[in-house]
């Protein structure tokens, strides 16, 4: 009787062994520091949620909640500054920090926003219609939240980090954007300026964001940005000019300086197309621009 062992081309490949799997291999990696900066833009996101539930407009200093909330909102755009810059500089970026970090932008930078400038506008801008104010303040959510699943498959695919250019307007720079022109509103409101329609600014602004989001408007991540160079004369410049009128403004800095900032980074997705490439140089590190350009399917979020 013949005991031929059928030959492995004639069955197929064989599936590996549970015990032949290498338990650190199979082990999703979770990194401590990183992730921990990005539970504390989680944090931040679910106390601005409270704040804005627990506000009463209605009482003497009812702002004041709503004020701790964008606050908190701020202080999410931080965190979420530094989360990926410490995996980077530590070599420990992983799919899990990617995920974790899309859900936590999603709850500070979407739904926080979204709810904030429900409570604080929409809900008096269209008071015969709430269901306007919702579906605008929803526009806003699922712009970000399609942006944030819109990185990750790029970032899955390139099997990187997303190189250096964010392919849509960021959602944490939305959400800093919002919330640095209602808190503007807030205090010109408190300060006895009569706003007036400006109010209606903020919708438009909303409804504005959530298609940039969803763009491919190109904008410098500044992943890549080299603190020990010598020719970012410019950046350096405006970094002073930043430093030094937080010392000079204090508190004035988060209403009249933080809204300016963040509406330029908006207008240079329009117009760093149309800067000479050195001048890019100055602000960030394009570059593969070309390459870039030449290769549209690279990693690009």
């Amino acid at each position: 009787m013949s005991t031929e062992v059928p030959s492995p081309d004639r069955r197929g490949p064989v599936a590996p062994r549970a015990a032949d799997i290498d338990p650190v291999d199979a082990k999703i990696k979770i990194y401590f520091l990183p992730n921990l900066f990005t539970a504390g833009n989680l944090f931040c996101g679910f106390v601005a949620l409270t704040k804005i539930v627990e506000a009463d407009l209605m009482s003497e200093g009812g702002y004041h909640a709503i004020r701790l909330a964008l606050g908190f909102i701020l202080l999410a755009c931080i965190l979420d500054l530094f989360d990926g810059r410490v995996a980077r500089m530590s070599g420990v970026e992983s799919p899990f920090g990617r995920e974790f970090d899309s859900l936590a932008d999603l709850i500070s930078f979407g739904a926080a926003p979204a709810f904030l400038v429900h409570r604080v506008v929409l809900k008096d801008v269209f008071v015969n219609y709430p269901q306007v104010g919702w579906f605008i303040a929803s526009i806003y959510l699922l712009a970000g939240a399609f942006r944030l699943a819109r990185f990750n498959c790029i970032a899955t695919l390139a099997g990187s980090g997303g190189g250096k250019e964010f392919r849509g307007f960021p959602i944490p720079a939305a959400a800093g954007l919002v919330a640095s022109l209602t808190l503007l509103m807030i205090h010109l409101d408190e300060k006895e300026f009569h706003v007036g329609r400006w109010r209606y600014l903020l919708p438009v602004v909303l409804v504005f964001l959530s298609w940039m989001m969803v763009s491919n408007v190109k904008y410098p991540t500044f992943k890549k940005l080299d603190l020990k160079a010598t020719g970012t004369f410019i950046v350096c410049l405006f970094a002073a000019l930043f430093i030094g009128s937080i010392v000079i403004l204090q508190e004035r800095i988060l209403y009249f300086v933080l809204p300016p900032l963040f509406t330029v980074y908006l207008i240079y997705g329009f117009i760093r197309p149309r800067i000479s490439r050195k001048m890019r140089q100055e602000f960030a590190d394009d570059e593969d621009d070309e390459d870039d350009e030449a290769n549209p399917t690279g990693p690009m979020p």
